[in-house]
């Protein structure tokens, strides 16, 4: 299994440059084609515009999107100058979440920047959020501090779940590159030692059938599970941390659990998400 296409999600309002520089690393490394893609929609005028007031305003705001895409365009060109075989950019005057969904059938892996979901602009972007749990492939998130894709040292975050057995799964490629892998399980009270043990060690088992030397570590529950994942990440020096991704809400899936919102918006390391 390799990363034969990367596909980078940017955005109209906010930097792009940390997930650009991943993107072409990860095209580079795995000798990979890599896509860009971006779609905005003009957002509605004020509501106190109609007629002709209105249609200018429309006009004019078009026009400006076509002209932010055209520069996202020539970013991302210059991104991946060198570093991809194959070079490709989309964009289209369409919602984003819609648009690039329907995209995402042509990556192996998407890429996208880090970034709060306080509020976004369903016009302009679309979240880590809804690319995790609607895209159907893995997620790689970098946060915008972030400029080097560093997959030397990284902590699998294990739950005996789906979502975590697809996540691990879909990092194969990066793991097989790692220097130092680390399948860490935070046991609750209501889990026994014991058969957390047997669980990280049947992972480990299986990683190194695939080419991945991989070290286990089970630690009990002791606080806020995404304060002490990260204290477990930064004890082990990872700069990539692997983890399924979880939502609540069963009616579109778009409610994330704590650890998955916190791993979309930590600003300290990549994170490959799988849903």
């Amino acid at each position: 299994m390799t990363y034969a296409t990367v596909m980078v999600s940017l955005a109209l309002d906010r930097p792009n440059e940390a997930p650009l520089a991943v993107a072409g690393q990860i095209a580079e490394r795995f000798d990979a084609a890599l896509v860009g893609i971006v779609a905005a929609v003009v957002s509605p005028p004020p509501y106190f515009t109609d007629g002709e007031q209105a249609e200018t305003l429309i006009d004019e705001e078009q026009a400006s999107v076509k002209r932010r895409m055209s520069e996202l365009e020539g970013q991302f060109r210059e991104a991946a100058k060198g570093r991809a075989r194959d070079v490709e950019w989309r964009c289209a005057i369409d919602f984003p979440a819609r648009y690039v969904l329907q995209h995402a059938r042509c990556a192996d892996i998407i890429v996208c920047g880090g970034r709060s979901d306080a509020f976004s602009d369903p016009f302009a972007t679309i979240t880590p959020r809804d690319l995790v749990m609607e895209a159907g492939r893995p997620l790689l998130v970098v946060p915008d501090p972030v400029d080097w894709l560093d997959p030397r040292s990284v902590l699998v975050g294990w739950k005996d779940t789906p979502e975590a057995r697809r996540a691990i799964v879909a990092a194969l490629p990066m793991l097989r590159k790692a220097k130092d892998v680390v399948v860490a399980e935070i046991v609750g009270a209501e889990d026994g030692q014991a058969a957390a043990v047997k669980r990280v060690r049947d992972v480990v088992r299986w990683l190194s059938r695939h080419g991945v030397s991989a070290s286990e570590l089970v630690a009990p529950h002791e606080r806020d599970a995404t304060v002490q994942l990260d204290a477990l990440a930064a004890n082990v020096g990872a700069r990539m941390v692997v983890a399924g991704a979880y939502g609540h809400s069963r009616f579109r899936e778009l409610v994330l659990g704590g650890m998955t919102q916190y791993l979309i918006t930590q600003t300290t390391r990549c994170a490959l998400l799988s849903h």
